[in-house]
């Protein structure tokens, strides 16, 4: 048990890290795209590097903001 705390631990730490806004941001990103694929039958991948930048310029925002 003990083996499976410390993994959810590190997997928590190296996907969310120091924000998890990024990661709802990445996971969003992902499957709005995984949809839109779909629904368009066309290659998405491209848009994924404009969500990402769209959600670190938000995340930088709010870092800034509170501070």
């Amino acid at each position: 048990m003990r083996r499976l705390r410390a993994f959810a631990a590190f997997c928590y730490d190296f996907f969310v890290g120091d924000d998890w806004r990024l990661a709802v941001g990445v996971v969003v990103g992902l499957s709005l795209l995984a949809v839109l694929d779909r629904s368009v039958h066309g290659q998405m991948w491209w848009l994924l590097p404009g969500v990402v930048a769209l959600t670190l310029v938000a995340s930088l925002r709010h870092a800034t903001r509170a501070r």
